[in-house]
């Protein structure tokens, strides 16, 4: 069945539930939130979170405000149900990460642990090369072995990593992430991060990010280096968070956070008035005084882009 008929299905069965044709039956379990080309509803991956940062389970629909442009839209689709995801795990094992690698692998195995059964990952490199593990796959234990297994270099390919892991991603269907960890300034790409957020934007695609400031020796003196500036750019266009580290006791539970938050988030989806082939600015707000909600920026509206990756 197509994503436009399973959604389809999904409002229909929530309707009829609503006006008690199936009795005293619970309605069906709605299906993934994976928005087809054609179905012209526009999704939404919301994270919610308090004044202390902690994650708000519960809300309910009322609770939401969606702007297009602006403009307050009707939400057509909302499920607070755990969404299975495909995540690229994009690590950077450049020259400067030498004396912290060990503690990148376990803080990267914390997140691979945290996958659900549902959920499918993969495993990647850069430097001044960019490696990818084998397959996509569900088991976690092959996760953490393909961590091990990635090899250092020189140089920093940040986007043109970022580029390749949206590369790999084509054609899949459902909620799609990367999560790319970094401690320095891309050096050697041939991509720009300009180009790469416009590709994120059209395939939607949520980038988290991580980066570390890092002391390394680089040959003659030491070296303190800060992530690229382009990451906190990247992840709040897409919806996915930023995280900018100063030790390396943070690497671990800020890996754990990410996986907490990706299987913490709402989905939320309106119909838009206007496919003018145009980026539009997108604006999500909880009513709930205090808290605070993260998703994508924009979206294109028009073709088929409108419905979404």
């Amino acid at each position: 069945m197509s994503s436009a008929k399973r959604l389809a299905a999904a409002l229909i069965l929530a309707s009829a539930a609503s006006a008690g044709v199936f009795g005293q039956q619970p309605a069906p379990p709605q299906p993934p939130a994976t928005f087809k080309s054609g179905t012209q509803v526009v999704s939404l991956f919301v994270t919610v979170a308090d004044a202390q940062k902690r994650l708000v389970p519960e809300l309910t629909k009322d609770d939401f405000e969606v702007f297009d442009n602006d403009k307050l839209q009707p939400l057509v689709f909302f499920q607070n149900e755990t969404q299975p995801i495909t995540v690229v795990v994009m690590l950077d094992t450049s020259g400067s990460m030498t004396g912290t690698i060990d503690l990148l692998r376990q803080a990267a195995e914390q997140f691979l642990i945290r996958l659900l059964p549902e959920d499918k990952g993969r495993v990647g490199a850069f430097n001044d090369k960019i490696q990818f593990s084998s397959r996509f796959t569900s088991d976690r234990d092959e996760l953490v072995g393909d961590v091990k297994d990635l090899d250092y270099g020189n140089g920093t390919k940040l986007w043109d990593a970022v580029g390749a892991s949206l590369d790999e991603l084509k054609g899949i269907e459902g909620r799609r992430v990367v999560l790319v960890f970094t401690d320095g300034d891309d050096t050697e790409s041939h991509t720009r991060l300009g180009t790469v957020i416009e590709r994120a934007r059209a395939e939607e695609v949520m980038i988290y990010a991580i980066g570390l400031e890092s002391n390394y020796f680089n040959g003659e003196h030491m070296v303190r280096s800060k992530p690229d500036s382009g990451l906190r750019k990247i992840a709040d266009e897409t919806g996915g968070g930023y995280f900018e580290l100063k030790k390396t006791a943070e690497l671990a539970p800020t890996f754990s956070r990410v996986a907490q938050e990706l299987h913490s988030q709402y989905v939320l989806g309106f119909t838009p008035t206007a496919l003018d082939g145009k980026v539009h600015k997108l604006t999500v707000r909880v009513k709930q005084p205090g808290m605070t909600a993260r998703a994508r920026r924009s979206y294109l509206a028009g073709g088929d882009k409108a419905g979404g990756s």
